[in-house]
């Protein structure tokens, strides 16, 4: 069976596609900070007859990166790395002069430099599989300038240039940066939590990053509502 490492597992996006994967037979390792939901979400995953390995921690953490591909290597390799985690910087989002440095910070930690430090540590085995894969989950923030949305458009604009060029550097992988587009999560209720028009189920999504599995294009940056639309 193929093998994935979803990040930010336990919630929204990466339990929507956790459930997805489970149900086309993939066995999965799945992080979280919060261990009790992402309990919940590897018992949902578990459902579908899938070997399912939840690895409670922070993404920022070197040893729990390590961990993760330790896991995923038990479980026989890896095949792919989705790096879902995501921080705002600030809830709500607020405009650049308001923004702290540290909430700047923390965007970049987890959406930047763990995801490649993640990457790093999967890519022995990311090279030996026959069809390695590394998922970036972007935004339009980060090709967008969105009032308040600075800090984590940024963070996310900096994780598409390293994606891009890992995607150049390592030609033997496929590497896609998908903008999954307007999504209910509680992401975005903590970002603008005045917003409470309706947006699509993260669940609704899952067959763009589907569909990029089964035909694997090239390395670059997809956005899923054009993916769906194309079916």
């Amino acid at each position: 069976m193929p093998v994935a490492i979803i990040t930010g597992a336990s919630k929204g996006l990466g339990r929507a596609l956790a459930e997805g994967l489970a149900a086309r037979g993939w066995d999965l390792v799945l992080d979280a900070r919060g261990a009790g939901r992402l309990e919940e979400a590897a018992e949902a995953a578990a459902g579908h007859g899938t070997r399912v390995t939840a690895v409670p921690g922070d993404v920022t953490d070197a040893g729990h990166r390590a961990a993760l591909v330790a896991a995923a290597r038990r479980l026989g390799g890896l095949d792919l790395v989705v790096s879902n985690a995501s921080a705002l910087g600030a809830e709500p989002l607020v405009r650049l002069a308001e923004l702290p440095a540290e909430g700047l910070r923390r965007a970049l930690e987890v959406n930047v430099v763990a995801a490649l430090g993640l990457v790093r540590e999967a890519l022995p085995l990311l090279r030996e599989s026959a069809a390695g894969t590394v998922v970036t989950v972007s935004s339009d923030s980060a090709v967008e300038a969105y009032g308040t949305w600075g800090g984590y458009g940024a963070s996310k604009a900096a994780l598409d240039r390293l994606a891009a060029v890992l995607g150049r550097e390592e030609p033997a992988l496929r590497v896609w940066l998908v903008d999954p587009g307007d999504m209910a999560t509680e992401l975005y209720a903590a970002a603008v939590p005045d917003d409470d028009g309706p947006r699509p189920a993260p669940a609704s999504v899952v067959p763009a990053f589907l569909r990029l599995l089964d035909e694997r294009p090239a390395s670059g940056r997809y956005a899923a509502p054009a993916l769906l639309e194309a079916r």
